[in-house]
């Protein structure tokens, strides 16, 4: 098996690797309705009729109260107003940032501000503007050479969905087959977490199924034949891995290389290839039970190495590599110190798969959990000297600088205090290794790089500091200092006019 493995490793892989535009792009999620204030919003009021109330873009979402007759809780019910157009006139923005895949929370029409109930799967919400919207913002991303993804909700929907009423209604509606009608219920139906305000749907009504994926004019094929790119599959684990399948498979139907990503955010393996990938928090946990001192770095490594074995790193590729997101704390709460901060971003950006922004984070923006999490943007963060900007934006430009961060290969380095990893292509130049230093001291190793190609006397450069290492004999000894990463590239510049890679790719 490992002989066939590294058979298949050939230099047309990174090849095919490269030409997929799933393998490791940078993806930055919004959350519409808080990222850019409306420039029409007195024009919209009357969309957010009561209950649902207009909040100032300065006020901060603050947890609210159960509300039983509604089916929801009051903070889902506050809105800031962001929409589509407003949306659109930041992508330079989220373009400069150097991110390569926008990634929507749902936009379809709804009663809620998350609107992870939908009223209407077919139509965009009008607090965000309309289909032409839609299509406008495709056009401008796609012209910026950028994809779009947007959050797929078909395990439930609303209660106030007509399709619901239809079938609550009348129990000879075709629609009645969809849902779970039971007076064992507390609501008389079956509800996602016993949330009145979200029936789940019945997959196992051919129907349904039908009308959210299987067929042509499916919700997943209508969109992606308007110029959607990929779906981000909300509680996927909950459709089950033969439904991701089928769904999988209908949407390459409508758009041969559409990217469906699920929201199974436990250990990354077993869930391929009933999707093209998963949520991946594991890089990020791994590393702040090395920060906590549960792990140390080589036993962390080692995990890392175990991830990538039993995800397979093909799958890993195409999975969203994440550390906060709407439904966690925000990065700046769980880690308030800047130096841990910046190695958890570092593992996220370095590991494979696509690291995943979440907007706001990049700024350091803070949200102990919902809904202090879903802010509204703080633009007034977007400063030069704002570090934790800084530092997203010198990671971004490393992985577009060094190839094998994007679609290379991971080796775990034989470390002890430190986690190090080797990232590789079938070439000598693509080679990075990273070495992170999760300790409040400094530390010194010495360790085998793992690039038979790097000769001798060859040199290791940090991409950060600029700080070379020579490498004997295939060892390196490595200085690290607290909370520190280093990011290895080989410095394969001639010395003396000696070149001894001229013939080595």
């Amino acid at each position: 098996m490992y002989l066939s493995l590294m058979l298949a490793m050939t230099p047309e892989t990174y090849v095919q690797r490269e030409k997929d535009w799933r393998c490791g792009p940078v993806v930055y999620q919004v959350f519409v309705d808080r990222f850019a204030p409306s420039a029409d919003l007195e024009r919209k009021k009357t969309l957010y009729s009561d209950p649902r109330v207009i909040v100032k873009w300065s006020e901060l979402p603050k947890p609210g109260r159960a509300n039983p007759e509604l089916g929801s809780w009051t903070h889902e019910l506050e809105f800031w107003g962001g929409d589509l157009p407003s949306l659109q006139t930041k992508l330079g923005y989220i373009d400069d940032l150097g991110a390569d895949v926008l990634y929507l929370n749902p936009i379809f029409e709804a009663f809620t501000n998350h609107k992870y109930d939908a009223t209407d799967y077919m139509k965009v919400d009008p607090q965000y503007g309309s289909e032409k919207d839609l299509q406008s913002l495709t056009k401008d991303l796609h012209t910026r050479k950028m994809k779009l993804v947007l959050d797929g909700v078909f395990n439930h929907l609303g209660r106030r969905n007509t399709l619901f009423l239809q079938a609550q209604k009348d129990p000879k509606s075709p629609y009645r087959s969809w849902f779970t009608f039971d007076q064992s219920f507390p609501w008389g139906y079956k509800a996602w977490a016993g949330v009145a305000n979200l029936p789940e749907i019945k997959l196992e009504t051919a129907a349904a199924r039908e009308y959210l994926w299987e067929g042509k004019d499916s919700v997943v094929q209508h969109y992606l034949r308007q110029g959607v790119d990929g779906w981000r599959l909300d509680v996927a684990f909950e459709l089950g891995p033969n439904y991701l399948s089928d769904l999988n498979k209908a949407a390459k139907k409508a758009k041969k290389d559409a990217w469906v990503v699920g929201e199974i955010s436990g250990y990354p393996a077993d869930w391929f290839p009933a999707v093209d990938g998963v949520f991946n928090f594991t890089p990020s946990a791994i590393l702040q039970n090395c920060l906590s001192g549960e792990l140390s770095g080589g036993r962390a490594t080692q995990q890392l190495a175990d991830m990538v074995t039993d995800a397979g790193i093909e799958n890993l590729l195409r999975s969203w590599t994440l550390v906060d997101n709407h439904d966690t704390p925000r990065l700046a709460d769980v880690l308030s110190d800047w130096k841990k901060r910046r190695l958890a971003f570092a593992i996220q950006f370095l590991t494979p798969g696509s690291p995943v922004i979440y907007y706001g984070s990049e700024l350091g923006m803070t949200g102990p959990g919902d809904p202090a999490n879903r802010a509204p943007m703080r633009w007034d963060l977007v400063k030069n000297e704002n570090e934790n900007l800084a530092w997203m934006k010198q990671l971004v430009d490393l992985r577009k600088k060094h190839r094998s961060l994007r679609i290379g290969d991971f080796k775990a380095m034989n470390t002890e205090k430190l986690i190090g990893f080797l990232r590789h292509t079938d070439k000598l130049k693509d080679s990075v290794i990273v070495l992170i230093n999760p300790t409040k001291d400094k530390v010194v190793e010495t360790m085998s790089i793992r690039i038979g190609k790097l000769l001798s006397w060859g040199r290791m450069q940090d991409a950060l500091s600029k700080r070379e290492y020579r490498c004997i004999n295939g060892m390196m000894r490595a200085e690290l200092e607290p909370y520190s990463v280093q990011i290895l590239a080989p410095n394969l510049e001639a010395e003396g006019g000696f070149d001894p890679y001229k013939r080595v790719e």
